[in-house]
């Protein structure tokens, strides 16, 4: 698409939006920003705008608080709707765009129309940022001067915007990705070289409302490949494995921690193993030989050597990033160990799926933090995977009544609640005995008491740290 000159509406000032705007000013489009947050400063929003951009071209940018005017739009319409990924399409402002015959995409579909280079794409339910990260280290210890590519952008839901940084592509750099199911909504042409399924686990069932709609769009993220491209799966996920082997239109490589295959990366006990084709089985390293922990963390590792050898990374290069990788903040994250007891930050665990893997991380008694924003998840598994190890859990946030219910109803009755993170973080210090580890792995988004996990787990490792020793 050609944006000169073109009216774009984009919806939101976060990361995404921002990158949005960005990209269309610097193509020459007319753009109007809404921000529905009615105490928002537009000031502020446009300082903002003209930071991201080091200034360019932000004086055509329109800033709406709230809603839109009546005469937004000369038409009654713009060309375009580019909404941020924390806005439904089935919202009424974006409802009715799409009613009206309004093209509506997100900031990923935007970024994709002017990349460049070669594109590895990551979804699944948990696991993304630290492939993600992971990918992204292994392809830029093979880029720069006299590499396989001139330079290497890790964007998408990971810290940077994807609009924003494919302006910058070239031919010959490579963009790794880090995509919500929230972002492949609205990507109809989104068309990666690489692209990886982690798992599909139940999680914002209060946006996609059936786990049918939303394993299909996970698996719109390699809809666009041919057999020509690569789609990397989780052979244990029930959910991937009959997807790659009847649906899935690219070349599908597999990764397993339960299963040897005949082809493709898994874990046989410690060992990370490589089947190739014609029957032949490599011990590529052993998992004690990783700074990342757990089985979970080993299923990312396997997934992001078979996503980074798909794209021509030697093996040796692979490894040896694999081996000097440490664990990504809010993942199982060590935050220190104060009076003989140990706390670990997982603070990304945001749904039941991931916070059952920080458990299984955990070797001894553990004093578990739950509870959060409600995404209308089912915590009957997480429950089931205490195993004995969960002494305390201590239960905080809108969802804590609806866990503790199902806790009592698996038998699990040692449970305690707190109105605030803080008095949980000091019930948490009371209750731990040397040998226990506190673990917030809370199985629920922050919103509602944070404005993200990250701050959320930021304000755990800060209490840590000011604990006396």
């Amino acid at each position: 698409m050609d944006f000169k000159d073109k009216k774009v509406l984009v919806i939101g000032t976060g990361l995404s939006g921002v990158g949005a705007v960005q990209l269309l000013c610097a193509k020459g489009a007319e753009v109007t920003v809404l921000e529905q947050n009615e105490k928002a400063d537009a000031d502020a929003i446009r300082a903002k705008l003209a930071e991201a951009a080091s200034g360019k071209d932000m004086d055509r940018v329109r800033i709406c608080i709230g809603g839109l005017p009546a005469d937004a739009f000369a038409a009654g319409k713009p060309d375009l709707v580019v909404p941020s990924p924390a806005v439904p399409l089935d919202s009424p402002l974006v409802a009715s765009m799409l009613a009206a015959d309004v093209p509506v995409i997100s900031e990923i579909e935007l970024g994709s129309m002017i990349e460049a280079g070669t594109v590895i794409a990551i979804t699944g339910t948990n696991g993304k940022t630290t492939t993600t990260t992971l990918v992204g280290e292994i392809m830029k210890a093979v880029s720069g001067e006299g590499g396989q590519f001139s330079r290497t952008f890790v964007v998408g839901n990971i810290g940077r915007s994807y609009a924003a940084a494919a302006l910058e592509t070239t031919a010959d750099s490579v963009t790794v990705g880090e995509i919500s199911s929230f972002q492949l909504e609205a990507a109809p042409g989104f068309h990666p070289a690489v692209s990886a399924i982690l798992n599909i686990t139940p999680d914002h069932l209060n946006r996609h409302y059936t786990m049918q709609n939303y394993a299909s769009i996970k698996e719109h993220i390699s809809k666009n490949q041919t057999e020509a491209d690569t789609c990397v799966l989780n052979y244990d996920d029930p959910w991937l494995r009959p997807f790659g082997q009847y649906l899935c239109p690219a070349h599908v490589v597999w990764f397993s921690s339960t299963t040897k295959l005949r082809e493709g990366f898994y874990l046989d006990g410690e060992d990370i193993c490589r089947a190739d084709p014609q029957g032949g089985v490599r011990k590529l390293m052993n998992v004690q030989e990783m700074q990342l922990v757990g089985v979970c963390n080993a299923e990312n590792v396997m997934a992001a050597m078979a996503i980074t050898e798909a794209a021509g990374v030697p093996m040796e290069t692979i490894l040896s990033v694999v081996r000097d990788f440490p664990p990504v903040p809010h993942r199982i994250e060590f935050a220190g160990e104060k009076r003989g007891v140990k706390y670990y930050n997982d603070s990304k665990a945001t749904n039941p799926d991931a916070a059952i893997q920080g458990i299984r991380a955990m070797s001894g008694p553990t004093i578990l933090i739950g509870g959060g924003y409600d995404k209308k998840n089912s915590y009957d598994d997480w429950i089931e995977a205490f195993d004995g190890k969960v002494k305390k859990l201590v239960l905080i946030g809108q969802t804590r009544e609806d866990i503790a219910a199902c806790a009592r109803a698996h038998g699990f009755t040692e449970i305690l609640f707190c109105e605030t993170f803080e008095e949980c973080l000091q019930t948490c210090t009371e209750l731990a005995e040397p040998g226990d580890a506190v673990l917030l792995s809370p199985a629920c988004a922050s919103w509602g008491m944070f404005p993200n996990y990250e701050v959320r787990g930021d304000v755990f490792k800060e209490y840590v740290r000011n604990l006396p020793e």
